[in-house]
């Protein structure tokens, strides 16, 4: 069955549980019909109208404390609900409160100003009848109609589809013609940093900006575009000025501190950054991401009052299950720093468990993706291409499995006087999905074989635009730049072909330490999502080893391959062989790395700002017992790695 037609038949029972309620409310069988209502809300705990429905049980009830309650519910979750405004406006009036009471009439007034279709899809989508409400918007949009809000719904309809080129093309064609229609933009802003385009992104935060300089939203997400481009400090005067300005909620204080102690955490003001944690914290003691970003400072040690108030908050019967996630890794990283290693992994799991009932990751898609490349890419198709591609050696793109070490070979590099280490880049991903399509579980180039369709000049096009649109994160004005995506072993054909010149470092770890760090780390949104699982993580790597033997037979020489274990037993050897691969001289304080100060934006930002250690070569031993089946899966892997 597909997602969208299992969402339909959840859709259909859960009407058809409204139905039956309203039923016995209809014929004054109210106690059933609130039962009914309870066993609804257990399924389907943000449907808005059966919170309305609950409304209207208890005015028959006559209990109008009861009924605003449950009404207040339902416009919380779906401000486009005209009976219950009207309700709302006629109790408030009786419980004696004109204010609530106008302000009810007030949103009921503005609703009913509206285009009713245009209502009633905003009703649908609220909750989450993304089917009906396109449905009811497009019939719209056959009309001679001012269809503004209806265009802009249907972009978040594209949105909520995972469909974020589709919402980016409506906006922005909606925006051609409705310049001013502001709410809009925002929603622009948003596709665009969600698609990775932080300096779209910023521009139309500028824009907004123009309009009104201190609107909160516009900041903010003038604030998550300067994040995209590594340019933090403005980043910390914004969130600092809006905390001292005053915050709306406790909900929006917590966000803001976590937001500051991410950005101050980058730039390597640690003290300030844990500060900022624990005031996300007293803002709201069950933030479970900001617990878990302390644990991935990876050097902070929890106190036990913490490691109570961690445990405390996930026992919580209304905690929420993304708190939950982040709690129990933020558990799992306290007890192991207690060396109670059992406790520990059980966390872990726990969290890994409940994160992986929103994956979408499918190794077979993974495995088929690797054979695709491996039959497209061959040794005579690049010989047949020696010649295209931009001409500029100012790339070095560090690819490798996640946790493997790709930081420390960045830091490395970015501490040469003639390197500038940018972040990891997400440019060349999105050239591979803007030629060959994208799968939508794995994000995986679904046509490979469209890359042979490109023409010497279009490949020498596409490499001059990586280096435009790179440009905006250099600051340092060096020859060389790092792009450290490590998911971009997969497209290492495509970046032969259009920077034939750049550099290529894949950075490999040791099997079962590299997949267990990867096992003990929570990812942001649908990053890594291999990484939940010993069983999907297993084939991942064994995936990433046969992708890269193919790339060392068809490009002989082409990828340099640094060991993790090698750089901590020789690291001046290393350093320097890194450094002959890039034709750069050999400079001291490379092996000083952790004394370069610049922003680090990933999971080992904390690790790479100390003295290399040996701490992580063995620390998957402690967990041993529990990695039995890892060690099964990944097989051969287990030696080969090293070829």
């Amino acid at each position: 069955m597909t997602a969208a037609a299992d969402a339909h038949d959840r859709g259909a029972d859960r009407d058809a549980l409204l139905l039956a309620a309203r039923d016995l409310r209809q014929a004054q069988r109210i106690p059933e019909a609130l039962a009914l209502l309870a066993q609804l809300q257990a399924q389907h705990p943000r449907f808005s109208r059966l919170y309305q429905e609950r409304g209207h049980c208890h005015v028959l009830e006559r209990d109008a404390a009861a009924a605003v309650e449950a009404l207040q519910a339902a416009v919380r979750l779906n401000p486009t609900l005209p009976a219950s405004w009207d309700m709302l406006q006629q109790l408030y009036r009786l419980l004696g409160d004109p204010a609530r009471a106008a302000g009810a009439a007030q949103q009921l007034a503005m609703l009913r100003q509206l285009p009713p279709e245009v209502v009633a899809a905003n009703s649908l989508y609220a909750d989450g009848d993304l089917a009906e409400a396109e449905a009811v918007l497009q019939a719209y949009l056959r009309q001679p109609v001012d269809n503004s809000g209806a265009q802009r719904l249907l972009a978040r309809i594209h949105l909520d589809r995972h469909e974020p080129d589709k919402a980016e093309a409506r906006l922005g064609a909606l925006l051609a013609q409705a310049p001013d229609y502001h709410e809009a933009r925002l929603d622009y802003a948003l596709v665009l940093l969600q698609q990775q385009k932080h300096e779209m992104a910023r521009q139309q935060a500028e824009l907004l900006l123009r309009h009104d300089p201190t609107n909160r939203d516009y900041l903010k997400q003038y604030a998550a575009a300067c994040v995209g481009l590594g340019d933090h400090e403005p980043v910390i005067d914004i969130y600092g000025r809006l905390l001292a300005d005053g915050c709306r909620s406790r909900g929006e204080a917590a966000d803001l501190h976590l937001w500051l102690a991410n950005a101050l955490k980058v730039v390597g003001r640690r003290a300030e950054a844990i500060a900022a944690y624990r005031a996300s914290l007293a803002a709201r003691p069950g933030h479970g991401v900001a617990w878990f970003s302390l644990a991935n400072l990876k050097t902070y040690q929890f106190s036990g009052e913490e490691v109570a108030s961690m445990r405390a908050a996930a026992a919580q019967p209304e905690v929420q299950e993304m708190d939950l996630v982040y709690l129990n890794y933020a558990l799992g990283k306290a007890l192991e720093d207690r060396e109670d290693y059992e406790s520990s992994w059980r966390c872990y799991e726990k969290g890994a468990a409940l994160r992986r009932t929103a994956n979408r990751y499918r190794p077979d898609i993974a495995e088929a993706c690797t054979l695709r490349l491996k039959q497209v890419f061959t040794a005579e198709v690049f010989a047949e291409r020696r010649s295209w591609g931009a001409s500029d050696s100012a790339p070095i793109f560090v690819v490798g499995l996640p946790r493997s070490g790709s930081t420390l070979v960045e830091q490395i590099l970015a501490s040469h006087s003639e390197v500038e280490g940018t972040q990891e880049l997400t440019e060349i991903d999105r050239y591979a999905a803007e030629l060959c399509g994208r799968d939508p579980d794995c994000r995986l180039p679904q046509t490979p074989e469209a890359l042979l369709e490109l023409t010497a000049d279009q490949a020498r096009a596409l490499g001059a635009r990586f280096l435009t649109e790179t440009a905006t994160y250099r600051r340092l004005g060096r020859p060389y730049f790092i792009d450290k995506m490590p998911n971009n072993f997969w497209h290492i054909g495509l970046i032969h072909l259009i920077l034939p010149q750049a550099k290529i470092i894949d950075v490999r770890r040791e099997p079962m330490a590299c997949c267990f760090s990867n096992l003990k780390q929570l990812f942001g949104t649908t990053n890594q999502e291999f990484t939940y699982s010993t069983w999907d993580m297993a084939r991942h790597c064994r995936v990433y080893l046969d992708l890269m033997r193919h790339w060392d037979e068809v490009l002989p020489g082409r990828v340099l391959r640094v060991r993790y274990e090698d750089v901590v037993e020789d690291l001046e050897g290393e350093v320097r062989r890194i450094l002959d691969h890039g034709g750069l001289p050999f400079e001291p304080g490379c092996l000083s790395f952790h004394e370069t100060q610049r922003s680090v934006r990933t999971p080992s930002s904390e690790q790479v700002r100390q003295p290399l250690g040996r701490d992580g070569l063995a620390q998957w031993k402690h967990y041993a017992p529990w990695l039995t089946s890892l060690r099964d899966e990944l097989g051969d892997a287990l030696t080969t790695y090293r070829a």
